[in-house]
């Protein structure tokens, strides 16, 4: 016979387990920003379903831009965005392979500090060309 065991199994509890760990709370911040990232897409998904019909449509999500509320959403998009892209910069030497330079590793520091620096660069770049472009 089957006796049912006396002792009950551990079950760890699933709400909040995540805030009482600063390194946790952190993740759990740069993945919520990345909704952020999804919503900008979004309206520029948009703006280009607008371009696709037409001129007068084009316009009209042009001053929807201008709006006061549309601009607080942008300034509060920008800001999500940036940290997001931070935090991703922060996490990059964490994710790589060592990089071994001289015989000695190149620090986290260098490696989050190159990878905004080349960022920098391309948005730079990609700014003068649109800039160019639109002279």
């Amino acid at each position: 016979m089957n006796t049912p065991n006396p002792r009950r199994p551990y079950v760890r509890p699933m709400a909040g387990w995540w805030r009482r760990n600063p390194f946790f709370v952190e993740y759990m911040v740069h993945e919520g920003t990345a909704l952020f990232v999804a919503a900008y897409a979004i309206v520029l998904l948009v703006g280009l379903l607008r371009l696709a019909q037409g001129e007068a449509a084009w316009n009209g999500w042009l001053d929807a831009l201008k709006s006061p509320l549309s601009v607080a959403f942008h300034l509060i998009l920008l800001a999500a965005i940036a940290y997001h892209c931070w935090t991703w910069f922060r996490i990059m030497p964490k994710t790589m392979p060592p990089i071994v330079v001289r015989g000695k590793r190149l620090p986290p520091g260098a490696i989050t500090g190159c990878g905004l620096a080349v960022a920098a660069v391309a948005s730079l770049v990609l700014l003068g060309l649109v800039w160019g472009m639109t002279r």
